[in-house]
Formats: C-alpha cells, sequence, structure tokens
C-alpha cells in the first residue's frame, strides 16, 4: 500500500483537517484564527522569500527566517505585540505537533520557534459601556424597519444574558424556554458546553413576537437572527451592527462612548459589571457568562470604580452613620521607590 509522502504542507494539512477539529474539538473561529498566522506566513515565504507554499521545507523555517517572518508582519502589516505573539503561539502548536509527527524534519522548525521571543505588551483595557450609554444603544435601533427590529431586541439580549456573539448566532427557535412562572434561553458555549440563561417574562414575551414575526415559531431548527443574506448569521455581521450604532452613537453624544472601539464582547462585559454593581455575587455571574473557572470571571468583570464607590459609602453609613464625618489624613508614603518598580 502506497504510502503519501510526508512534506510541511501535509503534516499541516492534516493538522486543520483532522487533529484541531477532531482530535482538540476547537470550534471554526478558533480553527480559523490559527489559519491566519499560516496564510501571513505563506505570503511572507512568497512575497520576501519567492517560496510558494506547496514547496516550503521545515528546514526553510529556521531562526532567522522565522525572525525575518515576525519583524515582517510587524513593519509590513503593522501588528500589534498582542497580535504578533497570537501569530507565535499558533506557529508554536503546530510546531510541537508536526516534531511528534516526524522528530527529524521538523526539529530545526521547533528549535527555531521555541527561540522566538514572545514580546510585551500593554494590558488591553476593556471597553465597557456605562447605564446610560446602553440606554442610548438600545434606543437607536428604528424598530419600523425590519433590520431594525432584529437590532435591537439582539442588542438587547445580548445585554440581559451576557451572551458571546457567537453564542447569538447559534441561538435556535428551540433554544427559547417559556412557560408561566419563567424564562430562559440555552446557550451553547467554547467548548460546545450548554447552559441556561434566565430572562425577563416581558424580553421572553418580546422575543416570543419576534420568532412569530418571522413566522419561524414551528421551525426549531431555525436561527432566530439572520442577516440579510444567511440565515445564520456571522459573528462579522454581529460586529458590523455594534460598528454602525456606535457611530451614531458617537455622533450624537459627543461627551459619551470615549474609548476607541466597542467590540460586541463589550455588551459582555458590559452586563459582567453592571451585574456586580446590583450586588451579584461572583460564582451567579460565573454561572451566567459560562465560565469554567472564577478566576477567569475575577478578571473579566474586575469591579468599577462606581461599585468601589459604593462598597465604601455603605462601610461607612453601616459603621459611622451619617452624622459623623470622618477626617481622612494624607499619611506620608515612606515606601522606597526601588520597591515600588515592577
Amino acid at each position: 500500500m502506497s504510502r503519501r509522502k510526508i512534506t510541511f504542507i501535509s503534516i499541516l494539512e492534516d493538522y486543520f483537517e483532522t487533529y484541531l477539529p477532531y482530535s482538540r474539538g476547537l470550534s471554526n473561529n478558533t480553527i480559523n484564527s490559527y489559519k491566519q498566522s499560516f496564510l501571513l506566513l505563506f505570503r511572507f515565504m512568497l512575497e520576501v522569500k519567492d517560496v510558494a507554499a506547496n514547496d516550503i521545507k521545515f528546514s526553510d523555517l529556521n531562526y532567522e527566517t522565522l525572525l525575518e517572518f515576525f519583524n515582517w508582519i510587524e513593519v509590513n502589516r503593522s501588528c500589534k505585540a498582542a497580535t504578533r505573539n497570537q501569530r507565535l503561539s499558533a506557529l508554536s502548536a503546530f510546531s510541537e505537533y508536526a516534531q511528534n509527527r516526524d522528530f527529524d524534519a521538523a526539529s530545526v522548525f521547533r528549535s527555531a520557534v521555541v527561540k522566538i521571543p514572545v514580546k510585551k505588551s500593554a494590558p488591553k483595557q476593556r471597553a465597557v459601556f456605562t447605564r446610560d450609554e446602553i440606554k442610548i444603544l438600545l434606543s437607536l435601533p428604528n424598530e419600523h424597519y425590519e433590520t431594525g427590529l432584529r437590532d435591537k431586541i439582539m442588542l438587547s439580549l445580548m445585554y440581559a444574558t451576557g451572551a458571546r456573539a457567537q453564542e447569538i448566532c447559534d441561538l435556535q427557535v428551540k433554544d427559547i424556554r417559556i412557560n408561566n412562572e419563567s424564562a430562559s434561553i440555552t446557550l451553547m458555549g467554547k467548548g460546545s458546553k450548554v447552559r441556561q440563561v434566565g430572562i425577563s417574562k416581558k424580553l421572553a414575551e418580546t422575543l416570543q413576537k419576534y420568532i412569530s414575526h418571522r413566522r419561524i415559531d414551528t421551525y426549531p431548527e431555525k436561527h432566530i437572527f439572520s442577516s440579510q443574506t444567511h440565515e445564520h448569521m456571522t459573528i462579522s455581521c454581529v460586529e458590523g451592527i455594534y460598528k454602525k450604532y456606535i457611530t451614531i452613537a458617537k455622533e450624537q453624544n459627543p461627551t459619551l462612548f470615549q474609548d476607541d472601539s466597542y467590540p460586541p464582547h463589550s455588551m459582555r462585559h458590559s452586563t459582567a459589571c453592571h451585574l456586580l454593581e446590583a450586588g451579584v455575587d461572583i460564582i451567579t455571574i460565573k454561572n451566567i457568562l459560562g465560565h469554567v473557572s472564577v478566576q477567569t470571571t475575577q478578571i473579566y468583570a474586575e469591579m468599577s470604580q462606581d461599585t468601589v464607590d459604593k462598597k465604601l459609602k455603605e462601610w461607612n453609613d453601616t459603621w459611622f452613620g451619617d452624622k459623623e464625618k470622618i477626617e481622612v489624613r494624607k499619611v506620608k508614603d515612606d515606601i522606597p521607590v526601588f520597591l515600588k518598580k515592577r
């Protein structure tokens, strides 16, 4: 029986076609993000090294070449440090897989990848909507138009549940549960983890009316939110919807919406922060968001300054009452400067 010749491109194909989706069980979105790294690598090899993708050998991907590649994506592609590190991570994961498949051939590539340094990047600030900004954002879609009606209900549902954009895209008619006492939706999260999130009866009824309006209430497999071209909405469509209304909101409210951009994930983070401010405990928020670890929730939904101020006032009112004024004196900071440097 003839065997297919093992090459760089053949191992890479097995990696994407078999290993990542079936052995690792990664989502299409994650796999596609990995693919982007190799698409860039192929472009670099063709444009700079004059080597086509099918002709690439593991030996071509030595330390000098990979270092040149990462410099290229930073300079020519204006790649930020965080994105560069993501590309490096993708190549590193594949190099480990490739070395297990063909140690001798891939060892040069693997040893080169592990030598490439990870760049330190500035911590990414998460954009969070204030409650006033949420009210403005939800008021912008024009319900007299089909897309406006869809957008308003979709934005409201994302804020009410803290759902990810992909989870909203995947939401089907059968995922809505309404009875006399409660209502909930079933969301399919990362790693195919399923969770149920309760919603208000008013929102549930609005959602049910929208489903009836679209005449899909007798089709349980139909997606609730569709684009003008696809029955199954994509994340890029959701991103476009956010970009559209954020642009309008910034123009109409120049003193608000001060962050540079508000991706769909901003709504999820806002939900978490607002739940914290309302006094909801971190474990409950973890379950609502579908996080595996509470540590993720603590990092993702750190307490806002409004919450800190509120808790401090409650503490002062409890112990000292409203009549007493506490004089807070500044204490000289005597910590050595060199200990403050991090």
